[in-house]
């Protein structure tokens, strides 16, 4: 498996499929609030398995802080270390833009995932996001 940034509308095409397949038909998440107005200023990328994707995530700054966003991996490929490729990747991306602080929305269900990845929980409370329990995480890099 290795994961690419996304350098072509292929490529995006891709994580939207991917992300298509997680989040609106398996969780169930309107798909007009998946894709969103953020698309074109974020930085993509894609996991493969050969030419198969199989994960994805994207990377903005937002208020001066690097945001991960919409990270996936297909069912059959999660608990393999998919999920962790593709963190590291959006960190590269966030380090090469001289980020510091990374923040990003986690689903309840995943927040131990990200604490294995550095990540603390800040929030107190959970709150919902596309109907789906999140809290939300901050990691500090150099």
């Amino acid at each position: 498996m290795n994961v690419r940034i996304v350098k072509s509308d292929e490529e995006l095409q891709d994580a939207y499929d991917v992300r298509t397949k997680v989040f609106v038909e398996e969780q169930q998440v309107p798909e007009e609030e998946e894709i969103d107005q953020f698309e074109r200023e974020a930085s993509h990328v894609v996991l493969y398995d050969g030419d198969q994707p199989v994960g994805a995530g994207r990377f903005r700054i937002l208020n001066g802080v690097g945001k991960m966003e919409r990270i996936c991996v297909l069912p059959e490929y999660r608990s393999k270390g998919a999920g962790k490729m593709i963190m590291e990747k959006l960190e590269e991306i966030a380090a090469a833009k001289d980020m510091q602080t990374l923040k990003l929305n986690a689903q309840t269900h995943a927040e131990a995932f990200y604490e294995r990845l550095g990540y603390c929980t800040i929030t107190k409370e959970t709150f919902l996001d596309a109907g789906i329990p999140h809290v939300t995480m901050v990691k500090e890099i150099k």
